[in-house]
């Protein structure tokens, strides 16, 4: 077969064209801002059945139906919501598919037996006007040989299919880089099937909860049905293994660097490809870059086609943001093959005069590197000029000819206003994290104790896989406070009666640790017998 490559941009005639080959049956890659599509006639089950057959790709793999613009979801589905014209006015032309009941007119094969079909309208100007000239909703999974990355680029589009369709539309290069984001909205709380272009969070601004379905992180068991594309397969893998390495981004590329054969490529973030030298690297951006990471990332993998690499090993980003979608491409690469090399992160708090600092000398006699939330504040306070300028410019003069805090200058403020402590209490734990995390890339301690009074409050509990509070009984703090304080009674009890009850620390940690010992040695040695046992239920 002739493949028509179409090129928009200097032939006037290449969208009619381009539409007729839709409308008689055939097949075309079209771009769009995620990747590429094979695209046929979403209604016509000949032209589907002729995707499957080009891509090589299971018929229980759904396709995604795509139209012009919102006024299409009737002609395609039953029973829409009013959140679907909600999320199509907010986000649409974009990378959101929507999956909703599906009209009788939509052949099963295009839905790969389902009952649901997934919609979504591409922001590629080219694409629409194809679709709107073809007059038929477009079914279009990625272009690409079925398994292999996805193609984001008329090139990719071109090494896959040349010879197989009937023609390639030449849209440029995509804007994003991963495929739509895929949010089923026929159940409640609605549920991402697909991390993509859209990010989680900006679904859940609108949506409030939304359900995250598992086969976003790990494989679906044989004999699970798959309600979207790219939930079941191994998907956009490469021709050599791929192990994926999740945790921080210096700490991932030392045990790569560590780890590393000798004919294995790499794909890693730009600040780390000094590492590894003598080796195939292909870079996805840098560390804290999502958009480049997702616009890099099926390049990477598929540019390795071209080597005699054996194996490749892939840094991966966090979660937060595109983030999601880019690891959730790795882990498929890899068939979810990963190494977490991330360290145990435990927070600890509790009321003063407990005796938490026994129970993080307890940590570090594990092992572990304790961060100090309070130290650590205080000395971005003196190194942090973007923090520095945004507590001058929320509560004017408050640092010194120094350039130091007055913190009596600064507690006079908030101290007696709620509202202002809240608003500085948010600049401090915008910047904190940041601050924690790089600390912890900079360490190979298999364990991370994070020292926070505020640690529930504050959300930065949201880091750990453990929160430990220490606790003891009110009267035994009073006597600690005053030993320690060299202060009055009246005044040690005022200050424990401010704090919260273990009540509190029972309801929102997961472990509880309560002093009562005669001595700190005691209570020392307690800690550390606890703190064993959670180092050993989680290696486990």
């Amino acid at each position: 077969m002739e493949t028509i490559i179409f090129h928009p941009e200097k032939d006037t005639n290449a969208i009619a064209e381009a539409a007729a080959i839709l409308r008689r049956g055939g097949l075309l890659g079209i771009p769009t801002e995620t990747v590429y599509g094979l695209g046929a006639d979403g209604l016509n089950e000949d032209a589907v059945r002729r995707i499957f057959e080009a891509k090589g790709r299971p018929q229980d793999n759904p396709l995604i139906l795509h139209v012009p613009d919102a006024g299409w979801l009737e002609r395609c589905c039953v029973d829409v919501p009013e959140t679907a014209y909600a999320l199509a006015e907010k986000f649409w032309p974009g990378p959101l598919t929507m999956i909703l009941p599906r009209r009788d007119c939509v052949p099963l094969r295009t839905t790969g037996g389902l009952d649901t079909v997934g919609v979504r309208c591409p922001d590629h100007p080219v694409t629409r006007a194809i679709i709107q000239a073809a007059g038929v909703p477009v079914a279009a999974p990625s272009g690409n040989t079925s398994g292999r990355p996805s193609p984001t680029c008329a090139r990719h589009m071109m090494e896959d299919m040349m010879g197989k369709i009937d023609g390639i539309v030449d849209g440029g290069d995509c804007a994003v880089g991963v495929e739509s984001t895929i949010i089923d909205l026929t159940v409640q709380p609605p549920r991402l099937l697909r991390p993509g272009g859209l990010p989680l969070e900006e679904l859940e601004a609108v949506l409030g909860t939304v359900a995250v379905d598992k086969a976003v992180r790990q494989k679906l068991a044989d004999g699970e049905k798959a309600k979207a594309p790219g939930m079941k397969y191994r998907h956009y893998a490469p021709r050599a293994a791929v192990t994926v390495v999740t945790g921080t981004p210096g700490r991932s590329a030392r045990w790569i660097r560590a780890h590393l054969p000798e004919k294995a490529g790499v794909i890693c973030f730009d600040e780390y490809a000094p590492l590894f030298a003598g080796h195939i690297v292909h870079r996805l951006g840098a560390a804290d870059d999502k958009l480049a990471q997702a616009q890099h990332v099926f390049d990477a993998l598929r540019t390795f086609d071209d080597t005699d690499v054996e194996a490749i090993f892939a840094q991966c980003p966090d979660e937060s943001g595109l983030g999601l979608a880019v690891s959730n491409r790795l882990k498929k690469a890899a068939g979810f093959h990963t190494v977490d090399v991330s360290p145990l992160v435990i927070g600890f708090t509790g009321p003063t005069g407990a005796g938490k600092t026994c129970a993080l000398r307890a940590l570090e006699r594990l092992g572990g590197l304790v961060l100090d939330c309070d130290a650590v504040y205080h000395e971005l306070l003196r190194t942090d000029e973007a923090l520095r300028g945004a507590i001058a410019g929320a509560f004017g003069d408050v640092f010194a000819e120094d350039g130091s805090l007055d913190r009596q200058k600064l507690g006079t403020v908030v101290f007696g206003d709620p509202a202002a402590l809240e608003t500085l209490n948010a600049i401090i734990y915008d910047r904190l994290p940041r601050e924690l995390r790089r600390r912890m890339d900079g360490s190979d301690a298999p364990v991370v104790g994070i020292d926070a009074i505020n640690l529930i409050e504050s959300g930065l509990c949201g880091m750990c896989r453990r929160t430990v509070a220490v606790t003891a009984p009110p009267e035994v703090r009073v006597r600690r406070i005053m030993a320690r304080d060299h202060i009055p009674e009246d005044y040690a009890r005022l200050r424990v009666q401010a704090q919260k009850d273990e009540k509190f620390y029972r309801t929102h940690c997961t472990d509880v640790l309560v002093n009562d010992c005669a001595d700190a040695a005691a209570f020392e040695q307690r800690a550390y017998r606890a703190l064993e046992t959670i180092l050993k239920e989680e290696q486990a």
